[in-house]
């Protein structure tokens, strides 16, 4: 009786071991082990999600990507369903202008189909600060209809393009302006950190700003800075999307997120 007893054990050890889900099992754990191993004495608020194939600060909830047509066709519907552990895309920036005349070709399929998917939808305005700042609001306006539960308007301004600072924030307050009296919501401004602590800082601190700063666990800016999006890396890879995309996150809680959106 005892040997059958060790035959019948023996042989589902043996079916055990051969199991494909064992074998998932192993690598799981060995894949979870390895991560827990590299992220090991570094900072504990800065944790690599291999998903996404980047690291991605772990105290804040709310995550999202911005896209251009450089991104090509997206299939919105599996970047909606993608997370690991509580990470998710809940909203997108999704390029609509450039200057006065360039409308990107892929915006209003990215704008409708981001919708679908039951992603908070925000466009931007690649501004030029040789070209009219009313003229590059006009076409933006034209292009974008803005709509209750978007987020606000962006302009990313990140280049001089040759002109002057004051020459450049003139456009810029004129854009500004005109979005303002047409949506009756302030825009965000979205810019590199060095541009803007040279060029922007103390002239737009009543403006919700959006920084990008790449592959640093904390945003390296005041406190009392109106930062609201953090772009903090370049490299995700994002299911539904063939290239790599941009990482985004939101300052504050759900609550404060929904308060941003438009009424």
């Amino acid at each position: 009786m005892a040997t059958k007893w060790k035959s019948v054990l023996a042989g589902l050890v043996l079916l055990v071991l051969l199991s494909p889900f064992y074998y998932g099992y192993v690598l799981k754990t060995v894949a979870a082990s390895w991560r827990w191993f590299k992220d090991m004495g570094g900072n504990p608020d800065y944790r690599t999600y291999k998903s996404f194939h980047i690291r991605i600060p772990t105290n804040y909830q709310i995550h999202g990507i911005d896209v251009s047509s450089y991104q090509g066709r997206i299939d919105w519907q599996r970047v909606k369903k993608m997370h690991q552990d509580s990470v998710h895309i809940s909203f997108a920036f999704i390029k609509a202008t450039e200057g006065p005349l360039m409308v990107d070709p892929y915006f209003q399929r990215n704008w409708r189909e981001c919708a679908n998917a039951g992603i908070v939808c925000g466009a931007y305005q690649y501004f030029r600060p040789k070209f009219s700042g009313k003229w590059q609001a006009t076409l933006f306006l034209q292009t974008v209809k803005l709509q209750k539960g978007n987020l606000p308007m962006v302009v990313d301004i990140e280049r001089l393009d040759g002109m002057r600072p004051a020459k450049m924030r003139e456009e810029l307050d004129a854009f500004l302006k005109a979005i303002t009296l047409k949506t009756k919501t302030r825009p965000i401004i979205y810019s590199g950190l060095t541009f803007y602590t040279e060029n922007l800082a103390g002239f737009y601190d009543d403006y919700p700003l959006w920084i990008s700063s790449f592959d640093h666990p904390v945003l390296t800016i005041s406190a009392e800075t109106n930062w609201q999006f953090w772009q903090h890396s370049e490299k995700a890879k994002v299911s539904g999307i063939v290239n790599s995309v941009d990482f985004d996150l939101f300052r504050g809680d759900s609550l404060q997120f929904r308060q941003m959106l438009v009424k």
